[in-house]
Order: structure tokens, then sequence, then C-alpha cells
């Protein structure tokens, strides 16, 4: 393929609905060295690599969104730091800051970051987002079934030292974690952190009835109310979020609230998979296969692909959690890209 791309100013990715897409989420892998109960089944079915793109080829779909006005790209997973090598990827996209590309940032569940923190800052990363429910050591091996709560808070310590801004994301769980949700406020509050407080969203089969998970943030946010001052922010950091001040801790709480207050009118984003397939929306199954285009055709064809996405971008998704909804996708979470 021809990996010539143009970075002067080219026509920006509008959607039929007059959205702007600047915000690019890529995942880099399927794989996980957890497995949330939430997120995937106890025995996931993980692609084989031979399915997988190429670092090369993940980097040069990154350089045509970024020819094409995206402004922010965030490194997932799965869990990306297992991917081999994957840091490259993150240092070539370090090289397009200032080139149109603003901010490179990376999801992750911690557990590798105390072996690549440092070099993921050299690389130009500034913010880290750490999925992390809970601070109960017990609990979060019952949740990752039979992951370390030390391994990820080891990766926060590095990551900290290496100057990576952290920000807490923490899925709110009924019957789980629901009772120390204002602790784990507290202490990401007491640490620095931004803490943001997800509703689990119906993505794959996983064998557990999501009703049985579903705590909508709107109750948890009354709870919060009870015995806090919350103050509303006009923040953004480009994502879905909704912003309020802990009055009394000082810290930033977020609501990510995709089931009871649906977000979808200002979405900027779109999803490339570690396969290369092209999701418009997290919540419905549409996607435009990027691996053949890039694989098989140019440049040119490649642009042409990511116009043909804009018009087919629903304009919302249709998340149910009620019993016996299933998931309103079957590709889970990990396989998608958090």
């Amino acid at each position: 393929m021809d990996r010539q791309f143009d970075f002067s100013a080219k026509t920006p990715l509008v959607d039929r609905f007059g959205r702007q897409i600047t915000y690019l989420r890529l995942s880099v892998t399927d794989r996980c060295d957890l497995r949330c109960l939430y997120c995937m089944k106890a025995q996931p079915d993980f692609l084989p690599k031979s399915e997988l793109l190429t670092l090369e080829e993940l980097g040069d779909i990154c350089d045509a969104f970024i020819a094409r006005g995206v402004k922010k790209i965030r490194i997932t997973g799965g869990e990306p730091l297992v991917r081999r090598n994957v840091v490259s990827l993150i240092e070539r996209l370090g090289e397009r800051l200032g080139k149109g590309l603003e901010e490179v940032a990376l999801t992750t569940n911690a557990t590798q970051l105390d072996r690549y923190a440092e070099r993921i800052a050299s690389a130009g990363v500034k913010r880290v987002n750490v999925s992390l429910d809970t601070l109960d050591a017990d609990l979060f091996s019952e949740l990752t079934r039979g992951g370390r709560l030390d391994r990820t808070l080891a990766g926060i310590a590095a990551a900290r030292l290496a100057g990576l801004k952290v920000k807490i994301n923490a899925v709110a769980l009924k019957g789980a974690n629901e009772a120390e949700l204002p602790d784990m406020i507290r202490w990401a509050h007491g640490e620095g952190f931004d803490l943001t407080l997800i509703e689990v969203m119906p993505m794959g089969e996983i064998g557990i009835e999501r009703a049985d998970q579903f705590l909508p943030l709107t109750v948890v946010r009354e709870q919060l109310e009870s015995r806090w001052t919350l103050s509303d922010l006009p923040d953004s950091t480009g994502g879905p979020s909704r912003y309020v001040r802990v009055e009394e801790t000082g810290g930033r709480l977020g609501f990510i609230t995709p089931l009871t207050e649906n977000f979808c009118a200002g979405c900027n984003r779109v999803r490339v998979t570690c396969t290369g397939q092209l999701f418009m929306c997290l919540g419905r199954d549409g996607s435009v296969d990027l691996r053949k285009v890039i694989r098989e055709e140019g440049a040119a064809a490649l642009q042409a692909a990511l116009d043909q996405a804009m018009m087919e971008k629903p304009e919302r998704h249709f998340f149910d959690v009620s019993e016996g909804a299933g998931a309103a996708v079957n590709r889970d979470m990990a396989r998608t890209g958090g």
C-alpha cells in the first residue's frame, strides 16, 4: 500500500447528523491478562494473531484519520500493553503530535504499566485511564477472575512517577462494589486522581444477566449527594463524561451514563478494532472493513472508506439492560475496544 499521507488540511470527517469526528479509539488487541466479569466470558475466544493488523498497518490507519481532522487517539484493548512491541506504535503516534494530532492517550488495567510507564511518557503520552473497580484485594480477584490488586496499584504508582496524569475508571456494579464507591472516590481524590463512574454496558454474551449487574448512576449520584456536595462542572475531556466537583474532597468526579442519560447527540468518536473493523457506534453492529482496504488498495481508497463510514454512522445506540434483554451486540467490549 502507498503509505504516503498528506497531512495538510483536508475535508473533515462529518457524519450525516453534522457531528465532526475528532476522536479515534484504536484497539490493538482483544487479549487481556484479566477476565473481568462484566467484560468477557470466563474462557474467552481470543482471535488468532493472524487476523490482527500489524502495528504498521494500525499506524497507517491512524495517519489516515489524522489527515481528516482527528485530533485525539486513545490506544485501547483488551489490555493494550500485552501486545508485543505496542509501545513502538505509541512512539510513532507521538511523532505526529503537533502535526495535526493533539493528544495520544491510553486506557489500561495498569498490570503492565510499571514496565512501560517511562517509555510511554517519553513518547508524548500525558494521560492514562486506569480501569479499577475496587480497592478490596479479595473483591478485585473475584471481579477479575484471579487478578492481583497490587499489580494494578504498582502500575498506577509507576505512572505517577513517570509524570503521567492518572484518571481512574470504575464500573458501578450492583451488589458488588456499590457500597465502596465513596471510599474509592475519597482515595482517588486524596491521590490527586480524577475518578469516573461508568454504567455497565450490554456488550457481548458473558454468561451473566446484565440486569443483575446494572447500577444506575442516577441512584449512585443521589446516594453521594446524601453525604457530599456535588457541583456541576462545564469541563469536557472530549469524551461522554459529565463532571462534578466533590466539594468535601476537592476532586473531580465523572459520570458516564449510556443507559440513564443518553449522550449520543454529541458523539465525536469512532472505534477501530485490532482486525481493522471500523465501528461507527459502540452499541450498534454496523462496520466498515479497513483491513481489506489497507491491504489491497491505496490511500485514496482508505479515505473513501472513511467517507462511507460517515454516511453509515447511526444517530444513537439502543442499549437495554432490562431482564432478558440480552446483549445489544454480540461482540464483547474487549474485542470492540474499551
